[in-house]
């Protein structure tokens, strides 16, 4: 049971514009509507991790060489026993 609010009715009514086939049912435009939120937050979840992997990508080795084999042996020397 959803309540009708001004603002799920604002949402309905352009849904109904989006889905005409469907604007004599309520219900069915919920559902859509509910559809769609789905698959847009999928979509935003598999681009924010593909633009994590992507920075990853970009940045991938960026640091190589810079710390020789025994930097951090050299770095825990000066760390108080």
């Amino acid at each position: 049971m959803v309540t009708e609010t001004d603002e799920v009715a604002r949402a309905l009514d352009e849904a109904a514009e989006c889905w005409p086939a469907e604007r004599h049912s309520r219900s069915r435009l919920l559902l859509r509507l509910i559809e769609e939120g789905h698959r847009a937050l999928r979509e935003e979840r598999q681009r924010a991790i593909d633009e994590r992997r992507s920075a990853i990508d970009e940045t991938s080795g960026m640091l190589t060489g810079v710390y020789g084999k025994d930097y951090l042996e050299r770095l825990r020397e000066d760390w108080p026993a």
